[in-house]
């Protein structure tokens, strides 16, 4: 159990939240949303106690343990892998380092004995002697594999180090498990994995997630983070958007009905105030008319963007041809002879356990890089677009948004410009920032509106829920979904895969691949029965 009491969290004159009141019980998982900047991480962080509120407490139940999912795996650089998890036990990791020291020490004393005698006591009551075996099990299930438990943190791939933190913050069932952003570079079967430990997980869990599906399959709440308050909502993602949708609808039929009272009220006291027989009645109105106040509906914090990929040129018969395609990589044939065709109609969701390999064959394909062997036969008709995971490159300049943005617009017409800016969320003195110092998700909100500007008839989008909040995903799941044209994209937003893609090509570790024209959704199902 973990309460918060009247807690308010202010910089300066910025207020992130204030007379906040809330009691997260065990055996729920509570979803933390808001819009970018609401101070969802640092109420987490708040509730670890590395922020101090302005005012209020958080007051953890007695003998409960804390645990905090960490990005930080620089921190870890020269400790071993199973070590590094058995640390998400302070306590216990404390007790067995002591421990090892002193059964290193030469001489004892009695009062050694003793003290090694309650170590051991206390070891045993941590379940210290199965420590190894968990933190295994752990790093195993997240597909980090025996090989690299004994390594050093430095010295295994960097994909992995983060599951190595995770696998830290959920050892040794902690009371309190705060998670930002778990999902954050795990594949789809560790993600799979992580669902399912949460759902039977029977302690207290608190998550920050980008992640739609998986808020909706872990969380049992919803605490919403607007209007610099946080509100507790019963059930997960999906029921809190649909319940808050209808409160809105309901607050404004309410208002809508006192607005007609009102209307009613003002206009018998115009007709009959001048009236002596009824000038008892009109002042009896207006009184009720004063007391009237309409509920104040306020805007929410959230902001979607305007994400609609128009298309200039309607698709032809002949789209997309890959023959035998090969790329070897330091003597690695990461494709391998890979040939499938793109047909009218078709959003192919692309998979593979490695990350590279899927950028390999986008960047291949959008003309980015070179291949070994096979052929690329692109539709005259087709006009395609990528959206690259890494896109450094377009930002290294010293131009504003407005600037840049109107590279790829004919338009220079500054009204026009801003407009459309406007409905990205870039409004007022935003124009102005300079590119080269934008956030990740203003970048990516970049990427997007070139991409919209050039109206190409086929999409080629590398991760392209990176960065984003989870109302530009909302908005680009929208987008893809109503594009009339071609879209290869790899991502891992279960939902937008879902609700998206109508085949899924999966690029096997060999290179080869399986080309399957069914819903992402059976494809999943089928492999995990399989």
């Amino acid at each position: 159990m973990i309460q918060v009491n009247n807690v308010s969290l202010k910089f300066g004159k910025r207020v992130l939240f204030e007379d906040v009141n809330i009691k997260f019980t065990s055996g729920n998982c509570y979803g933390l949303i808001g819009a970018n900047g609401s101070g969802k991480s640092t109420f987490l962080k708040v509730l670890s106690g590395e922020v101090e509120t302005t005012t209020g407490e958080v007051i953890i139940g007695k003998n409960e343990r804390l645990s905090f999912l960490k990005q930080d795996h620089y921190q870890y650089e020269d400790e071993e892998v199973l070590n590094v998890v058995i640390m998400g036990n302070e306590k216990l990791y404390q007790i067995m380092s002591e421990k090892n020291k002193m059964y290193m020490q030469t001489e004892f004393s009695e009062e050694d004995g003793m003290k090694l005698a309650n170590l051991e006591a206390e070891f045993m009551e941590l379940d210290g002697w199965n420590a190894e075996s968990d933190a295994a099990t752990l790093l195993n299930s997240l597909g980090v594999g025996m090989e690299y438990h004994s390594m050093k943190m430095k010295d295994i791939p960097v994909k992995l180090r983060v599951k190595v933190l995770l696998a830290q913050a959920l050892f040794g069932d902690p009371d309190i498990l705060l998670l930002d952003e778990p999902t954050n570079s795990l594949d789809l079967d560790a993600i799979q994995w992580l669902e399912e430990f949460l759902i039977n997980f029977n302690n207290t869990v608190i998550i920050v997630s980008h992640d739609r599906h998986f808020l909706n399959k872990v969380c049992t709440h919803i605490a919403d983070i607007d209007y610099g308050k946080i509100r507790l909502y019963v059930g997960n993602y999906d029921f809190w958007y649909e319940s808050s949708e209808l409160l809105q609808k309901q607050m404004k039929e309410s208002n809508k009905k006192k607005e007609e009272k009102i209307k009613e009220l003002q206009a018998f006291i115009a007709r009959f105030s001048a009236n002596a027989s009824k000038s008892k009645q009109a002042t009896s109105r207006k009184k009720l008319l004063d007391k009237i106040q309409l509920d104040e509906i306020v805007p929410s914090s959230r902001k979607y963007p305007y994400i609609d990929f128009k298309i200039e040129k309607e698709v032809g018969k002949e789209i997309l041809k890959v023959e035998n395609l090969t790329k070897v990589i330091d003597g690695k044939k990461i494709l391998d002879h890979v040939s499938f065709t793109v047909l009218k109609g078709d959003k192919i969701c692309f998979l593979a356990q490695d990350d590279f390999v899927k950028t390999t064959l986008f960047n291949i394909l959008a003309g980015k890089e070179s291949y070994d062997s096979g052929s690329i036969e692109w539709g005259k008709t087709i006009r395609y677009g990528y959206l690259p995971q890494d896109n450094t490159e377009y930002f290294d300049s010293d131009k504003n948004i407005m600037e840049w943005i109107g590279q790829y617009y004919d338009v220079k017409d500054e009204t026009i410009l801003r407009g459309f800016l406007g409905r990205m969320l870039f409004s007022g003195e935003d124009v102005f920032k300079k590119v080269s110092v934008l956030s990740g998700g203003e970048k990516a909100r970049c990427m997007l509106s070139k991409m919209m500007l050039e109206e190409p008839n086929f999409l080629i989008l590398d991760e392209p829920t990176n960065h984003l909040d989870l109302e530009s995903i909302t908005s680009l799941n929208k987008g893809m979904v109503n594009f009339k044209g071609n879209i290869l994209f790899t991502s891992r937003d279960y939902e937008l895969n879902s609700t998206v893609s109508n085949r899924v090509i999966e690029i096997l570790d060999n290179g080869s691949i399986i080309d399957r024209v069914v819903p992402y959704e059976e494809y999943i199902e089928k492999k995990n029965r399989d």
